[in-house]
């Protein structure tokens, strides 16, 4: 009993100071409100709804960016969230855009390709909105992805705040479950919604369960693999070092004025 209230009273704790850290930049950005991009998924829902108990629903705005080969019910599981926390939501097609690029002669890639012009495409979308409307961008982005690179440079890596960037995966499952998010968003497969039949785990060649194992065991071993398993993990992690870094530069090297 005790370690239930222990467990539980740290989660409150947790989730607290997640809030404080959105009231304090929020504060200190003189900004009018918030802006994120809801996918539909439970990472963007989490993140949404801290963000409405850290500083009103009436002050976040949701932008759901749908492309053609989104499911319509993603959209539509992000505008119940909306309605249930009160936040104002809205939809804009990034299809325009894609059509635009794809017609000039640059455009003959592959749909991985796309698939980052895509995440770079509705950030963009998210800073015009934000700096017409003097918002702060919220970032969606969890530790397990975050750690391997499973995310796009200047896409959905980019934003102001990062409410859930030190959450694995897993621990997001169970914050939402804390939070009240909607069923419909914690049991469908994630997925970045790039091509149609796209599964995150599917393409990272892991279960989160998995990953997220192997990202802790990893670092309560000072990042040395034990098992092959770990092994796929720390390449993925060694690999995409460059996008959670600053681009190499040679400032620190100028004297100070």
């Amino acid at each position: 009993m005790n370690d239930m209230m222990g467990k539980e009273t740290d989660l409150g704790c947790r989730m607290g100071q997640i809030e404080q850290m959105i009231r304090y930049a929020y504060w200190n950005s003189g900004c009018k409100g918030i802006v994120i991009g809801l996918s539909g998924g439970v990472d963007s829902a989490v993140a949404a709804v801290f963000c409405c108990r850290a500083v009103g629903g009436d002050k976040v705005l949701g932008l759901s960016l749908p492309s053609a080969v989104s499911k319509p019910s993603d959209t539509e599981d992000a505008a119940m969230l909306c309605k249930k926390w009160g936040i104002e939501h809205r939809v804009i097609s990034i299809e325009p855009v894609l059509d635009g690029f794809k017609a000039t002669p640059e455009f003959n890639g592959s749909r991985y390709l796309l698939g980052n012009f895509m995440a770079r495409t509705r950030m963009a979308i998210l800073y015009f909105i934000a700096n017409r409307d003097q918002k702060l961008v919220c970032g969606t982005s969890n530790r397990s992805e975050y750690m391997i690179g499973y995310c796009t440079k200047f896409g959905d890596n980019a934003a102001d705040i990062q409410p859930i960037v030190h959450l694995y995966k897993t621990e997001v499952y169970t914050i939402a479950d804390e939070l009240g998010i909607p069923e419909a968003i914690m049991k469908k497969t994630p997925s970045a919604g790039l091509w149609e039949g796209q599964s995150d785990e599917e393409e990272i060649g892991l279960s989160y369960a998995e990953l997220d194992a192997s990202l802790r065991q990893l670092e309560l071993q000072g990042w040395e693999a034990s098992t092959p398993g770990e092994k796929k993990v720390l390449d993925l992690v060694k690999k995409s070092e460059h996008k959670r870094l600053p681009a190499p530069n040679l400032l620190a090297s100028l004297k100070k004025p």
